[in-house]
């Protein structure tokens, strides 16, 4: 008798446990599909805004991050001008002092690198181009130094008491170094282009300089095709 009801016991924990194990399979199965379904919208959500941003993105201009470095540069400068007025202090000052020994020897380097002749200002300003030019070509000689220190003795460096003025004599290397300097000059300024003598006796065939230019262009290009031409409607023999 006891063991018909353990027999039957057991049959029924075996029952209830295969009725417990399909639903706890579905409901696993279920959790996972919420959780691919949740992820799929987000990954959906995600690419959306992407999408979205790379079409911001290909609508800016070209330099869109140039300018926008550039417009965030200018409101921190003038948040830092405004910070310096109300403390009374010079705003240059306080960028000077900011400014790092590689940040001022980078500059340097880009100001070298530019070419600061920008044409014909007055005699002064070519004079003092010419001079920098000049004294950056020189490369000292010290054993010509040297030499010289031990010929001029304590005249080297003269004082009021000296008199070697005129006694210098200029090497043949120096010399010919100077005539080259002196012939790239003369080479430099025949290439420049100055502004053409007027001529009274010339035919005025023009209403104005820009007209006289453009009849210039075309007589240089067309002139030997329409010489004869020009010639008939002179003589008044044109048909």
């Amino acid at each position: 008798m006891a063991s018909c009801i353990e027999e039957s016991a057991t049959a029924t924990e075996e029952e209830e446990q295969n009725e417990t194990h399909p639903s706890e399979k579905r409901e696993s199965r279920l959790r996972k599909f919420r959780e691919l379904h949740f992820k799929r919208n987000e990954a959906r959500k995600l690419n959306h805004q992407e999408v979205v941003e790379e079409d911001k993105r290909l609508k800016r201009p070209t330099n869109w991050e140039a300018k926008k470095a550039r417009l965030e540069w200018e409101l921190a400068e003038d948040e830092k001008k405004k910070e310096c007025a109300d403390k009374g202090e010079d705003y240059h000052r306080v960028k000077l002092l900011e400014i790092t020994a590689e940040e001022a020897e980078r500059w340097e380097r880009k100001k070298r690198k530019k070419n600061p002749d920008t044409g014909f200002a007055g005699y002064a300003e070519a004079q003092f181009r010419q001079y920098q030019r000049l004294t950056r070509q020189i490369r000292p000689d010290m054993e010509s130094y040297e030499k010289q220190r031990e010929a001029c003795g304590e005249d080297f460096h003269p004082t009021s008491n000296s008199l070697i003025h005129g006694t210098h004599v200029p090497t043949k290397a120096g010399i010919d170094r100077m005539v080259e300097d002196v012939e790239k000059q003369i080479e430099k300024r025949a290439k420049y282009s100055r502004r053409r003598a007027y001529n009274d006796d010339a035919d005025i065939d023009y209403i104005n300089e820009r007209n006289a230019k453009f009849n210039k262009k075309a007589e240089r290009f067309y002139g030997k095709y329409t010489a004869e031409i020009k010639q008939n409607l002179e003589r008044g023999t044109a048909v």
